[in-house]
């Protein structure tokens, strides 16, 4: 049970929204104004990616609103989603927006935001673990790595045979590693446009799949081969790319434990 007063937490007023980040589906990473939420929330706005799990946390009687968008599949239109979200709000409803990782890291949450606002509608964004953090750290890939990268940049693999193969040029010059969102569809010709913009066809490349959940799956691979790979495992979204020389800190960190499980048994 959360002692709100204590916690000195925000009150979720009748007639506002909070848009709330989920994180990647492993409960336990939710946060204390998360579960906050759910426990106060009149209706339950949720998106594609958000675990069966946490929406069993919403108070009883609340009401669940599926509004998933998933590529290539039948989905509600943006405004269609802001329009409902301001139509509840508006029935004096404590409206919880749930979206999967966190509402601003490519989560749409700011056109949401623009359309409470122009409506005059109180709303509050809640922070969530981001997909592409929880992720690395559940395939033990560190984010950063002294000595390995100085900084490290996310993007998103959607609509990727639209961009300009400058853009991924660019981004193949900074050395630095690629984190890449709803990578898998364009995979091949993301990979492809790395290696044309001066990456090595054999840097290490990485594909997490379902992330934190019992049934993620890591591939590690290269560059040249991910895509390829990927298809052959039959590996299905949700799933987060990373590209450059942090992956390789997967395999000397795993190689390093089963040296240790080795000696501690003999």
């Amino acid at each position: 049970m959360i002692d709100s007063a204590r916690l000195q937490l925000p009150e979720f007023v009748p007639g506002s929204v909070w848009l709330v980040g989920a994180g990647p589906g492993d409960p336990g990473l939710l946060s204390v104004l998360a579960l906050h939420a759910l426990g106060q929330a009149d209706c339950v706005v949720y998106d594609a990616l958000v675990d069966r799990r946490i929406l069993a946390l919403a108070r009883p009687g609340a009401a669940l609103d599926y509004a998933g968008k998933r590529g290539g599949r039948p989905s509600p239109s943006q405004p269609d989603i802001s329009a409902r979200l301001i139509a509840l709000a508006q029935e004096g409803k404590r409206v919880l927006r749930l979206k999967g990782g966190d509402p601003y890291m490519f989560g749409r949450a700011g056109e949401e935001t623009l359309a409470l606002a122009a409506a005059g509608v109180p709303f509050r964004v809640i922070s969530g673990v981001t997909a592409a953090l929880a992720a690395l750290a559940a395939a033990a890939i560190p984010a950063t790595m002294r000595g390995v990268n100085r900084s490290i940049i996310f993007t998103t693999g959607q609509s990727a045979e639209a961009r300009e193969a400058d853009d991924w040029a660019a981004l193949a010059r900074t050395g630095q590693p690629l984190v890449i969102y709803m990578a898998l569809h364009n995979l091949g010709s993301i990979a492809a446009a790395l290696i044309a913009g001066g990456l090595s066809s054999e840097t290490p490349a990485a594909l997490i799949v379902s992330a934190t959940r019992a049934d993620q799956e890591v591939l590690v691979s290269t560059l040249a081969r991910i895509a390829q790979e990927a298809q052959a495992h039959g590996l299905e979204p949700p799933a987060i790319a990373v590209v450059g020389e942090i992956v390789a800190e997967r395999q000397r960190l795993r190689a390093m434990l089963q040296l240790v499980a080795a000696e501690s048994s003999m």
